[in-house]
């Protein structure tokens, strides 16, 4: 392996980290990591009116979620402007870019006249070729542009991509302002950071022959290109928030695994035979561009939940039962701050974690071992907690009580005694008694509930359904 490579993930902090630049993060942290480079975070913040404080934190929680940790940064573009305007200088003294005094609203009404023609809107380069400044206006700097031949592409996902020159626009690179653009910082950046690979979505595939040409005029190597393919929805329309929710921290919240996302993420567009779960170590040693597809890839949001359910079922016990405690404080079950047995939570989450999807399945499922007291489903209730099986649970009850253990092989030797006793199947008492234990007709094993809530409980909780079939009864008769 080599340490030559170095990448870039260069967000706008003009939003929360959602799927698409997440998926674009994970691909050049892949990358970098197969290759044993760099991995570099920067944040593209010179849009001032949109770029918040707030949204460079955000971007950085959730990087930091999903686990891509950054060799350097993270770099703020807003720290370089002097940088930038030394190129600008260096680019209009070498007569490669020039001053533009068109007015923002001029080159609308040219922009609107061209579309009324049915023509391409572009720049007529009328600033081109200007002597004399024009008194009264303060002008923008745009890049001289080639105005023939082509401009090709080579990337490493769609192969060879060509432009006509004829078609490029002398571009702002620096605005009536003093602030300099996307396409001129871009290239700065990743010229002055030593980038090797410009791993990005394909929306900036159009940019991409604006920026080779400034990399000519400064008289740099091309780094290679890889733009990656769009996302769309599951009605293949580009991915948004119609589509559910698109900020990864969304996704947190809604209690999935970072791992699981991760596995998603590099799915939708990358594949490896016909394997569909891996470790991030497996991802690492696999990961190549030759096996990312040109299509666009559709989210699944029914693909992501399987995923996560594979991840809960493969994690330890302990492990779930810190993650899932936030959710238990959120949902109220437990107050916060209160000391929780960890141990115990982590033997009640082991008999759920098999029919959990997420976090916050199993962090309801779990509210019926760690609550004092449930509320008997209605339908539940009228069905199992009736006089038939009002003798079945006292019986158990008193036999309960006696009880000096209360271990799964015990329980079951108690529940076989009764069953014999009466003549009756297994079902007839374990559905009434996880109705009394649970309030509901689904839970995992009884002999499980059982013992991960323990003997006061259990007995708590079998003295209130005979109760209420006692209360039941007499409510009949009167």
């Amino acid at each position: 392996m080599t340490d030559t490579v170095r990448v870039r993930f260069a967000p706008s902090p003009t939003g929360f980290l959602h799927i698409g630049g997440a998926r674009t993060a994970l691909f050049n942290w892949l990358y970098a990591r197969h290759r044993g480079g760099t991995f570099i975070l920067r944040i593209e913040d010179t849009d001032r009116t949109r770029s918040t404080d707030e949204y460079i934190g955000a971007i950085i929680e959730g990087m930091k979620w999903l686990g891509l940790d950054w060799d350097e940064g993270p770099l703020r573009q807003t720290d370089r402007f002097d940088v930038y305007r030394s190129y600008v200088a260096r680019l209009v003294e070498e007569g490669r870019a020039y001053y533009c005094y068109c007015s923002p609203e001029e080159l609308e009404a040219r922009r609107q006249e061209a579309l009324s023609h049915g023509k391409t809107p572009k720049y007529d380069g009328r600033c081109r070729h200007l002597k004399e400044p024009v008194a009264g206006r303060t002008p923008a700097v745009r890049f001289l542009m080639p105005q023939e031949g082509h401009t090709v592409v080579d990337d490493m996902i769609r192969g060879k991509v060509e432009f006509e020159n004829a078609q490029l626009d002398d571009l702002i690179i620096l605005r009536s302002d003093g602030t300099p653009t996307y396409n001129l910082t871009v290239v700065v950046d990743d010229v002055d950071m030593k980038i090797t690979h410009v791993i990005r979505g394909d929306d900036h595939l159009n940019n991409t022959p604006k920026q080779m040409q400034l990399y000519k005029a400064f008289g740099y190597p091309l780094p290679r290109f890889a733009h990656l393919p769009m996302i769309l929805g599951a009605d293949k329309t580009r991915l948004s928030k119609r589509h559910g929710a698109t900020s990864v921290m969304a996704y947190q919240e809604m209690g999935y695994l970072p791992e699981a996302l991760i596995n998603y993420l590099v799915r939708l567009g990358w594949s490896y035979g016909d394997q569909e779960v891996f470790t991030r170590e497996e991802l690492v040693k696999y990961f190549s561009f030759e096996n990312v597809g040109k299509a666009a890839a559709v989210f699944n949001p029914e693909k992501l939940i399987w995923l996560n359910q594979q991840y809960i079922m493969a994690s330890t016990p302990e492990g779930l039962a810190k993650l899932v405690l936030p959710f238990l404080v959120k949902d109220g079950v437990i107050p916060e701050g209160e000391a929780l047995d960890m141990g115990w939570l982590a033997s009640a989450v082991r008999t759920l974690q098999e029919r959990a999807k997420t976090l916050v399945d199993l962090a309801r499922s779990l509210r019926y071992y760690i609550v004092e007291d449930v509320a008997f489903d209605p339908k539940a209730k009228e069905k199992f907690l009736n006089e038939k099986g009002l003798l079945l649970l006292a019986d158990l009850k008193a036999a309960l009580g006696t009880l000096t253990g209360f271990s799964h092989a015990e329980l079951e030797g108690v529940f076989r005694a009764i069953v014999e006793k009466h003549g009756v199947k297994l079902g007839a008492l374990a559905q009434p008694v996880r109705v009394a234990m649970t309030g509901g007709t689904e839970s995992p094993g009884i002999f499980e509930v059982l013992e991960v809530l323990g003997k006061e409980k259990a007995l708590r909780r079998l003295e209130k359904a005979v109760l209420a079939i006692q209360e039941g009864a007499q409510g009949k008769e009167s």
